[in-house]
């Protein structure tokens, strides 16, 4: 049912288990669990941790040319039209406080490829929830292929707009009306 959908799920059975914190990461360790203690620190002072390829520390091994261009040209795309100060939009090494997978209604999110991260991030800073980036270097997996396909890159082109459009219209488009008025 697509990559979105199955974070949904994830995060709904960790907020039924009554979980304070909930970790998203690839399976096939190119998210290496050694950053998960730096993760688990950051989060007692901050809503959410995106762990960051692209800032000062972080960076990806074994990746070619043209993955390295795409995926720092789609968080700089995504930073542009948001206006949010995230190096790495697209990254799914992070943390959330249950509180914010609260408030951000889950069964209102829209987006299912890779937009899905990028949407994840915009609502919890539109919310004004603590964010905060700290570094890992992303390991290409030894096994399998990546999931990018053409349509998923339109889709996190399109989504941004649409995102910064509801965003805009102050409470009238749907993603206004579900962030609210006078948040954290």
């Amino acid at each position: 049912m697509g990559l979105g959908k199955a974070y949904v799920a994830g995060f709904r059975w960790g907020l039924d288990q009554n979980f304070d914190v909930l970790f998203t990461m690839d399976a096939d360790f190119s998210h290496d669990p050694k950053y998960l203690p730096t993760m688990l620190e950051l989060i007692r002072s901050n809503d959410v941790v995106i762990g960051s390829r692209y800032v000062e520390g972080g960076g990806t091994l074994n990746w070619g040319v043209g993955r390295k261009v795409l995926s720092r040209c789609g968080s700089v795309y995504a930073r542009t039209i948001l206006g949010a100060p995230f190096r790495d939009f697209t990254g799914g090494f992070n943390a959330f406080r249950k509180e914010v997978l609260q408030a951000l209604v889950l069964d209102s999110l829209r987006s299912d490829g890779y937009s899905f991260q990028i949407e994840l991030k915009y609502r919890s800073y539109l919310k004004n929830f603590r964010i905060v980036e700290t570094p890992i270097i992303f390991e290409d997996r030894k096994v399998g292929q990546s999931k990018m396909s053409q349509k998923i890159i339109v889709e996190a082109l399109r989504r941004c707009w649409g995102f910064r459009i509801d965003a805009m219209k102050g409470g009238h488009g749907l993603l206004g009306r579900l962030i609210g008025h006078g948040s954290r």
